[in-house]
């Protein structure tokens, strides 16, 4: 590999909850590394996608989306924002072209003032009618008019070729930062727990997908099959009596729906085991986030 002309950089993708940020990394790497669901706040952790070529490496940074944090695992979350813009040679700031108020954001200022480059893009284009994308451009400009702005459909994959192209152009001549074939800097449990977090989302309403935690205790890879064991946090009694369900119907469909996503994620048979348990407050409580790897 020539590394004479070779670029590598750190590209952090931020923005409000539920922007389509994960879809976004997703696109870009060419594979389904953060978990993706309907509901705002999914993504907790900052997770690494690397993408490398020929002549080009790129460490692209899901991060949790935007917020006030209200309590420690918000805090966490946006800890891990701040971290990934601290080594970016790159940003790319995401926002919802469905959302109906906008809000200048604080953050996009310091990252303005600290020159670091800008990828400003309009998600969702594939929802635009009548002159909303157009709206949304002139009210970003009003108020930056110097923003880069790039409008995609991370979902449909319009405009992730532009988007790409940029990067590119934007990207600094660096020698690469990790092996040729590494994809992400997350072990195989964390897309396990990852999966397993994704169908509690999608299965739960309210509350409960906000107060659970996924831990897999055990991962045993066999030639042919892998052993899970994966175990479900909640907060409150009542919230682990709606994870399980009548006659645990609930949690059967749960694990049902992981283990085919994460037979399909790892490419061989999974055996996956689940339990439900109660750890009380864990989002406010500095042990249980230490041990949940939200904090160091």
């Amino acid at each position: 590999m020539d590394q004479t002309n070779f670029k590598s950089g750190f590209v952090s993708i931020i923005g409000k909850p539920n922007a389509g940020k994960s879809t976004l990394m997703n696109a870009l790497v060419g594979d389904n590394l953060s978990i993706i669901t309907s509901k705002a706040q999914t993504t907790r952790h900052r997770i690494m996608g690397v993408l490398t070529g020929d002549d080009f490496q790129i460490i692209y940074s899901d991060t949790p989306g935007l917020l006030k944090p209200l309590y420690s695992l918000q805090k966490s979350m946006m800890s891990f924002v701040s971290s990934s813009l601290e080594d970016a040679d790159m940003v790319i700031y995401v926002v919802d072209l469905m959302e109906k108020q906008d809000e200048e954001e604080e953050i996009l200022e310091k990252i303005i003032a600290n020159k670091t480059p800008v990828l400003f893009v309009i998600n969702k284009t594939d929802l635009d009618k009548g002159s909303r994308l157009k709206d949304k451009i002139d009210y970003w400009e009003l108020i930056h008019p110097n923003l880069e702005i790039i409008c995609v459909s991370a979902l449909e994959k319009i405009n992730i070729d532009k988007l790409f192209a940029r990067i590119m152009e934007l990207l600094p001549v660096h020698p690469p930062y990790f092996p040729a074939d590494t994809l992400t800097d997350k072990p195989e449990r964390f897309f396990a727990s990852e999966i397993v977090r994704e169908s509690i989302f999608k299965n739960y309403k309210q509350e409960v997908p906000y107060s659970s935690e996924v831990e897999i205790t055990s991962f045993v890879e066999e030639e042919d099959i892998i052993h899970l064991r994966a175990e479900i946090f909640v907060e409150r009694k009542s919230q682990k009596a709606i994870i399980i369900g009548k006659g645990g119907e609930a949690i059967k469909k749960v694990g049902i729906e992981s283990r085919l996503k994460l037979e399909a994620f790892f490419g061989k048979k999974v055996f996956l085991e689940t339990f439900v348990k109660v750890e009380e407050d864990w989002r406010k409580k500095d042990r249980s986030l230490k041990r949940f790897g939200y904090k160091s």
